[in-house]
C-alpha cells in the first residue's frame, strides 16, 4: 500500500490592487501562458530573492577591497584594550 506525500504546508497572501495594474498582470501571464496566481507568485518570489541577496551582499569598491584584502593578509597589532576585552571575553566564556 502506497502512502499519500504529506501535503505542503501553505500560507494564503491577499492584495488590493488597482484595476489597471490586475489587467497588467492579467496580459503578463497570459503572455507567458501561466496562471495569474503563477505569474504573481513567481515575480514575487524572484523580487524577494532579489532584495534579500542585495541586503546580504557587500559590494566594495576596487580601493576598498585591496583596503579589505590588505586588513586580512596584515592585520595591526592588538591594542591594550583589544586584550583587556579578548582576556574578559575568555574569562566570562570558561566553563568550570
Amino acid at each position: 500500500m502506497k502512502t499519500m506525500p504529506a501535503a505542503i504546508p501553505t500560507a494564503r497572501l491577499e492584495a488590493r490592487i488597482s484595476i489597471e495594474l490586475h489587467a497588467m498582470l492579467k496580459r503578463a501571464s497570459q503572455a507567458q501562458g501561466r496562471t495569474m496566481t503563477d505569474f504573481v507568485i513567481g515575480a514575487v518570489q524572484d523580487a524577494a530573492q532579489r532584495a534579500i541577496e542585495q541586503s546580504e551582499v557587500v559590494r566594495l569598491s576596487m580601493a576598498d577591497q585591496e583596503c579589505f584584502s590588505n586588513a586580512l593578509l596584515s592585520p595591526p597589532k592588538a591594542t591594550a584594550a583589544l586584550e583587556r576585552a579578548f582576556a574578559r571575553r575568555s574569562k566570562l566564556l570558561r566553563t568550570e
